[in-house]
C-alpha cells in the first residue's frame, strides 16, 4: 500500500469520527423526538410519532422560559452592541500608547468566568439599589440582562474591531473636507461600511444570551429563562420532549441561517448589476 493511499485513510477516518463526533448527538436527538417511547431512546424504535411535540407545546414551564430568554436576548443585543460599537470606534480614536490597556480592559470581562459576573451583578445591583431607592430595578432579567451584556458586549466590539481594520480613513477625511459633520459622516459613511458587523453582532449577542448559563444561572434570582429550566429538568430526569425542543431549535436556526444567506446573495447580486450599470454608463459617457 503506499504513503498516498495511508494517509488517504487516515484522513478519511479522522473526517467520519470528526463529523461524527460532531453531528451524533443531533442524530441521537432527532430519532428520539419521533420515538413514541416514553425514554429517549434510538433503539429499540417503537414507532413514529409527534406525541412530544404536542407535550412540548403544552408544557408552560418550558415556554415561560423560551420567553423569558427570548426577551433577555433582545435587550442584550439593543444593549451589547451600540456598546461594542462605542467601544471600537473609542479603539481606533485614542492614542497608540493607550490602546493596549484599554484593550485590556474592555475584554476583561470574557476572561472572566461566568459565576463571579454573576454573583458579582446580583451584589453590587443589589446594593446599588437599595442605596439609591430604585429596588424596582432589582428583579431578574434586568440583572440578566446586564450581567450577560457585560461581556457579550467585548464580543461585539471585537467584531467590529476586525471589520474597522479595513476601513479606509481616506472616506472619513475626504466627507469631513467636503463639509460634512461628525453625524453624518459617520451616518452615511461609516455606518453602511458596519452593516454586516451589526448584523453579526446581533446574531452573536442573541445567541450568546441565549444559550448562557453560569452568568444567568446566579442573576436571573426567582425568575426562569430556557437553560435554567433544562438544568433543572436534566437533574430530574430526561425526556423526549427535550429532544422534540432541541429539535425545534436547530430547524429555526437553519431556517434562519439560509434566509440570511439568501439575503446575503440578493443583496451581493444587486451590487454587482449596479457596478456593472455603472461601468456601462461610465463607457457610455466616455
Amino acid at each position: 500500500m503506499s504513503p498516498r493511499a495511508v494517509l488517504r485513510g487516515i484522513t478519511a477516518l479522522y473526517l467520519v469520527v470528526f463529523f461524527g463526533y460532531l453531528f451524533g448527538p443531533l442524530v441521537v436527538m432527532g430519532v428520539t423526538a419521533f420515538n413514541s417511547s416514553a425514554y429517549p431512546q434510538v433503539a429499540p424504535f417503537e414507532g413514529f410519532t409527534l406525541h412530544w411535540f404536542a407535550t412540548l407545546a403544552h408544557d408552560d414551564e418550558l415556554l415561560e422560559g423560551l420567553t423569558t430568554s427570548v426577551e433577555i436576548g433582545i435587550c442584550v443585543v439593543l444593549l451589547s452592541v451600540p456598546l461594542g460599537l462605542a467601544g471600537a470606534l473609542v479603539m481606533q480614536q485614542i492614542y497608540a500608547r493607550a490602546r493596549a490597556l484599554y484593550y485590556l480592559v474592555v475584554v476583561s470581562p470574557v476572561l472572566t468566568p461566568g459565576v463571579i459576573i454573576g454573583i458579582s451583578t446580583v451584589i453590587f445591583w443589589r446594593n446599588l439599589t437599595g442605596a439609591t431607592g430604585t429596588r424596582f430595578l432589582y428583579n431578574g432579567m434586568v440583572l440578566t440582562v446586564l450581567g450577560q451584556s457585560s461581556f457579550i458586549s467585548a464580543y461585539c466590539m471585537l467584531i467590529f474591531l476586525a471589520r474597522l481594520h479595513r476601513f479606509d480613513p481616506a472616506l472619513e477625511e475626504a466627507a469631513l473636507d467636503l463639509g460634512a459633520g461628525r453625524t453624518q459622516v459617520f451616518r452615511h459613511i461609516v455606518l453602511p461600511f458596519l452593516r454586516p458587523a451589526v448584523l453579526s453582532a446581533a446574531v452573536l449577542a442573541f445567541l450568546s444570551s441565549f444559550e448562557n448559563y453560569n452568568t444567568t444561572t446566579f442573576s436571573i434570582l426567582a425568575d426562569k429563562t430556557l437553560t435554567t429550566v433544562l438544568a433543572g429538568r436534566v437533574r430530574q430526569g430526561t425526556t423526549p420532549a427535550l429532544s422534540a425542543l432541541a429539535v425545534a431549535i436547530i430547524l429555526l436556526t437553519i431556517a434562519g441561517a439560509t434566509a440570511y444567506e439568501i439575503a446575503r446573495r440578493r443583496e451581493e447580486t444587486r451590487q454587482r448589476r449596479r457596478a456593472q450599470a455603472a461601468r456601462r454608463g461610465s463607457a457610455q459617457g466616455a
